[in-house]
């Protein structure tokens, strides 16, 4: 389901053409990509990026699109891996008070979040005692149907891309409750499938065996 056919079944669904009604029709759909992406963890919308960390380095910005870490490690010279372990600010600033001292980093945090202007930054401990590759598995918000035209969620998602805008469009229309109703079930019902594809994705039934 490409964009054009999503907003004619939100149409024909809704049984609604009005000017304003149309005009958001845009949005809908956008709140409703917005709730999938809260509610499921999906490799489709998990991103990798890297950058050079230099000697001395206790702060490392985020991504502009970054909405939460899935692995964070950095790599030595050698190309050795060192996970690093998600921790609170106050445990970092403790166990590591002097930013001058240094070695390879073992922790991070979420110093602060996303600002006009900043996009926010993680703090290492301790600070980089040399140059090191930061490679960063995050979770982002893919590009909405709205702009693309096309996502993964209209390829292999319909029904909770379709229920969840019927949800947000019949929320504007102030409708009938039990179409709401019907609506929040199927768009459930369909995340709860999208779910499914989530846990089998987080194992290997080889040797975790059937879900």
């Amino acid at each position: 389901m490409n964009y054009a056919a999503l907003v004619t079944a939100i149409q024909d669904y809704t049984q609604n053409a009005e000017t304003s009604f149309v005009a958001n029709i845009p949005n809908f759909v956008q709140q409703a990509e917005e709730r999938i992406n809260r509610s499921i963890m999906l490799p489709e919308l998990r991103k990798n990026a890297t950058t050079t960390l230099t000697a001395g380095s206790k702060y490392l910005a985020r991504p502009s699109d970054f909405i939460s870490v899935f692995s964070f490690a950095v790599i030595n010279a050698a190309g050795a891996y060192t996970y690093l372990i998600d921790k609170d600010v106050n445990f970092v600033r403790e166990a590591y008070p002097d930013p001058a001292t240094t070695g390879t980093p073992e922790y991070y945090a979420q110093f602060d979040g996303d600002r006009a202007g900043d996009d926010g930054n993680f703090i290492l401990g301790p600070s980089t005692d040399a140059i090191y590759t930061a490679e960063l598995h995050y979770y982002y918000d893919p590009a909405s149907i709205v702009t693309a035209g096309t996502s993964w969620y209209g390829d292999n998602a319909e029904a909770a891309l379709l229920y969840g805008s019927l949800i947000e469009a019949y929320t504007y229309m102030k409708g009938e409750q039990d179409l709401i109703a019907l609506y929040s079930t199927r768009y459930s019902e369909a995340l709860g499938q999208l779910t499914g594809v989530q846990l089998r994705n987080a194992q290997d039934e080889y040797r975790d065996g059937k879900l």
